[in-house]
């Protein structure tokens, strides 16, 4: 099983990611890791990365999808699965990304959307900062970081459902009901992944079956 996280800030993206990698015992690429390791490993990767880094400067696409790529040369020779957080971020990375996957034979299965209204997620970010004292992450700014996710990156949203691969879940929930109904869908999905072509299949929207997962009706 091969899945892509989209998902705003709060949305639980990184736990419910750790939550699929293990069931499915795939790896859990986190590009915030990935960058994290090759510096601290001084790799040539983590060099230049921490050369932008210490000049100001976002870390470009292309290195990020050098390490993307080498984690998925490495997840090939594990099984090929994997669970990929925290890219694509815009429609540019995505048609890299997919561009990365053709040639390895690595293209996700399933791109998986966490939904959530931006009301409760600014409650959880905030809830967040105070948990761990990050003043600087006020309303303000984590309100200026949904729009720039709702301008940026849900259009990435769009594509991946016009490829058919889109499976939405309602993110409002609690962590092991939103986890039980994602872990559900994909094992239900799982045997017929590899075997339908993607110009044959279809996107899920589950974020109306709350009730069939042991939710209240609203």
């Amino acid at each position: 099983m091969r899945v892509l996280l989209v998902a705003p800030p709060g949305a639980g993206k990184g736990t419910q990611g750790a939550l699929i990698a293990a069931h499915f015992d795939v790896p859990h690429i986190a590009t915030g890791d990935l960058l994290r390791e090759h510096v601290a490993r001084r790799t040539e990767l983590g060099r230049a990365v921490q050369e932008h880094l210490d000049n100001g400067r976002l870390v470009p696409d292309e290195v990020v999808l050098d390490m993307v790529r080498s984690a998925f040369e490495d997840a090939r020779q594990r099984g090929g699965g994997y669970v990929l957080d925290g890219m694509p971020r815009n429609m540019t990375q995505a048609r890299a990304l997919y561009q990365v996957g053709l040639e390895l034979g690595m293209t996700a299965n399933v791109a998986l959307h966490l939904k959530a209204d931006d009301t409760e997620l600014v409650r959880r970010l905030l809830a967040r900062a105070a948990l761990e004292h990050r003043a600087d992450d006020n309303e303000e700014v984590i309100r200026r970081r949904l729009e720039l996710y709702h301008e940026v990156t849900h259009p990435i949203v769009d594509w991946y459902s016009s490829r058919g691969i889109l499976v939405s879940v309602d993110a409002m929930r609690p962590v092991e009901r939103v986890a039980r109904q994602i872990l559900t869908a994909l094992e239900a999905m799982r045997p017929l992944v590899d075997l339908v072509p993607e110009d044959a299949r279809r996107s899920v929207d589950l974020t109306g079956l709350g009730a069939a997962f042991g939710d209240p009706a609203s």
